[in-house]
C-alpha cells in the first residue's frame, strides 16, 4: 500500500509503502449513480449537506458564459462558491442530471456518503479495502492496469486532457464526468478507480502509520479533521494535481461537497 514514486507526493503520507492485510470484503464494481440517490432520497426524504448549505462548490469551467460573480477558494480559484448547486443541479440552479443518471452522484459529503451505505445495507470502504480492491491484483503500479497513461494511444480513464485549468480538450472523451461504466475494468472487476470523481473513504485522514508490520485491517486515526478521499477526479492533470494515482490520496472535511466527489460502496 502506499508510493515510494519520485513523483508522489510524500507530503500527503503516500509513503513509506507498507504491507497491509485486510480480511475478506466485497466493494461494488461502480461508484454510485445519480439514478441509485435518487432512489435513496425518494424513499427517505434525506436532505444532502449541500442543499441544507444552500450552496456547493463548482469548478468554474463548467459554469455557463456570463455567471454571476461569486466566491472563489484562494489558492484555487477555479472552485466557485454556488448558491443551490447540489446532486441534483450540479453546475448550479439551472442544471439538472437529465441525461446523467448513470454518472456518478457528485456533491455528497462523507455524512451523505453514510447516509446512503446505512439505507443500502452497506458502508464505506476503509481506504486500505480501497486501495487493494483499486489495484486489481497488480503490485505497485500506479494505475488499475499498469504505469502508462496511455496504452497504444488509447486513454483508459477520464482525467483533465489539455492545460489546467483553462483548456480541457476532452481527448479522453468527457469534459466533466462520465458513465460510471466508462472505460474497461481492472482485473477485479472495478470501473473508474483512477480519475471520473475522488471517492470518500471511511477513515480518518493521517500521515502516521506506526511501526508494527504488517498492518492488519487499518481504520485510520481514531479522531481527526478531514475524511480520507481517494481515486482523484477528471480535475486531475500531472502539471497540477498527479492523484489519480492509485497510491496517491487526499483528504477534506467531512461536511464539504463539491462536483467532483462521489461515493463507493463496500460490506
Amino acid at each position: 500500500m502506499g508510493s515510494d514514486n519520485p513523483r508522489s507526493y510524500q507530503s500527503d503520507g503516500e509513503g513509506p509503502v507498507r504491507e497491509v492485510v485486510v480480511k475478506p470484503f466485497s466493494i461494488s464494481a461502480t461508484a454510485v449513480t445519480n439514478e441509485e440517490f435518487s432512489e435513496f432520497t425518494q424513499e427517505t426524504s434525506y436532505v444532502t449537506t449541500a442543499e441544507k448549505e444552500g450552496w456547493s462548490f463548482v469548478f468554474s469551467g463548467h459554469l455557463p458564459p456570463g455567471f454571476p460573480a461569486t466566491r472563489g477558494v484562494i489558492g484555487a480559484e477555479w472552485w466557485r462558491q454556488v448558491y443551490e448547486a447540489d446532486w441534483r443541479n450540479p453546475e448550479g440552479p439551472d442544471s439538472s442530471i437529465v441525461g446523467r443518471e448513470g454518472h456518478p452522484v457528485v456533491h455528497v459529503s462523507w455524512f451523505d456518503a453514510v447516509a446512503f451505505a446505512e439505507w443500502a445495507g452497506a458502508r464505506l470502504p476503509t481506504e486500505a479495502e480501497w486501495e487493494f480492491a483499486a489495484r486489481g491484483g497488480l503490485d505497485q503500479c500506479d494505475l488499475p492496469w499498469g504505469n502508462e497513461l496511455i496504452v497504444d494511444g488509447e486513454h483508459r480513464c477520464n482525467i483533465w486532457t489539455g492545460v489546467f485549468p483553462t483548456e480541457d480538450t476532452a481527448e479522453d472523451g468527457y469534459a466533466g464526468t462520465c458513465p460510471v461504466d466508462a472505460f474497461e475494468p481492472n482485473k477485479f472487476g472495478l470501473f473508474n478507480c483512477s480519475g471520473n470523481i475522488w471517492e470518500w473513504c471511511s477513515d480518518w485522514f493521517s500521515t502516521q502509520f506506526g511501526d508494527v508490520r504488517p498492518i492488519v485491517d487499518p481504520e485510520g486515526a481514531q479522531i481527526g479533521t478531514h475524511r480520507v478521499i481517494k481515486g482523484g477526479s477528471f480535475l486531475c492533470h500531472d502539471s497540477y494535481c498527479h492523484r489519480y494515482r492509485l497510491g496517491a490520496r487526499s483528504s477534506t472535511t467531512p461536511d464539504s461537497s463539491t462536483g467532483h466527489q462521489g461515493i463507493r460502496l463496500a460490506r
